[in-house]
């Protein structure tokens, strides 16, 4: 049996491009024992995957020039080796970018179709949903009263992370946006008391409009000039979640860092780093809390779409730009 799979052809230097990809048709190997074969009807795009494009030493192990790519994919078996998968159940696993995976089992995750869309399990249900699940209550700590301000906002994992911390009794909520529309999106839709978008002047006096008696806790998925607006308008002993840096995803030099670092010493400022895998132990909680409030209607969110596998570079692409409002999938 023969399937298509996309593979790194190049390194990119600064935004990828199309030349950058490699659309392969390979020969399936035969399954070996404790694996299953899973057709895939989802696939993710995620911004750290663009690191990993890159040959450098990371968290993940960077991808290899003229190997597959991977990421996250939800998908039907279609033929399994073990007692715990049967044909036609939905899992979840980390062989994206193909389009059909031989999967070790005990790496795929059983999901119901009946309960959420598929998508969503790798949207608000699944990787970046337990992103902001751990920055706001683990990391960040928000907690009833506090201000808390959320960049990259009307991305999937932003916007899930605002609307966690409106839920666990923050007082206000901001965000920041790259259009008007986004704007729109996070105060009519999904509840944000105050957005605001980063390309209409300086940040910093943007957030210090919106949050005049400062702010509390900070998720950071932008870094850069963010950073630097968040720490100038924190409250003593605030708190900083940094999820990811998408700014300088693409810099071919390094970006000049915040100017103001002095300042967490002197607000007391709590700055921490975080990867979701390192926080398995909530997964009960985040399914329990954020999947109850998903099917109340309490967390809402929104998806952009992308039609066929060999598109999928292109929504890549697409996502980096910031073309995307909440979670980019591609739809096999």
């Amino acid at each position: 049996m023969t399937a298509r799979e996309i593979r790194l052809a190049s390194r990119p230097v600064g935004e990828p491009r199309p030349e950058n990809f490699e659309l392969a048709e390979i020969q399936l190997p035969e399954l070996e024992s404790g694996q299953i074969l899973v057709r895939n009807q989802r696939l993710s795009v995620d911004p750290y995957m663009r690191g990993r494009m890159n040959d450098v030493k990371s968290y993940v192990p960077p991808y290899q020039v003229g190997k597959a790519m991977d990421g996250d994919a939800v998908g039907e078996v279609v033929q399994s080796t073990v007692a715990d998968f049967a044909e036609g159940d939905t899992v979840v696993h980390g062989l994206g970018w193909r389009e059909y995976a031989v999967v070790d089992a005990k790496d795929a995750r059983k999901v119901d179709p009946a309960a959420a869309p598929l998508s969503s399990y790798l949207g608000v249900l699944g990787m970046p949903g337990m992103t902001a699940y751990i920055g706001i209550v683990r990391i960040a700590e928000v907690k009833a009263d506090d201000v808390v301000f959320v960049s990259g906002a009307a991305g999937a994992v932003g916007s899930a992370a605002g609307q966690i911390a409106r839920l666990r009794g923050a007082s206000k909520v901001i965000g920041s946006a790259g259009s008007a529309e986004k704007v729109r999106y996070l105060k009519e839709e999904l509840g944000f008391d105050e957005a605001f978008n980063y390309k209409d002047g300086p940040i910093g006096e943007q957030l210090a409009k919106a949050a005049p008696d400062g702010i509390d806790a900070y998720f950071d998925n932008v870094g850069g000039d963010h950073l630097e607006a968040a720490i100038d308008n924190f409250n003593n002993y605030g708190r900083i979640a940094m999820c990811g840096s998408i700014s300088r995803y693409n810099a071919t030099e390094p970006p000049p860092g915040p100017r103001n670092l002095g300042k967490i010493v002197g607000w007391r400022l709590r700055v921490q780093g975080f990867l979701v895998f390192d926080h398995d132990d909530l997964m009960p909680d985040f399914t329990r809390e954020v999947g109850g409030w998903v099917r109340s209607g309490e967390v809402k969110y929104t998806e952009t779409i992308v039609e066929g596998f060999e598109n999928t570079p292109q929504a890549f692409m697409d996502m980096l730009a910031g073309a995307n409002t909440g979670k980019m999938v591609v739809k096999l």
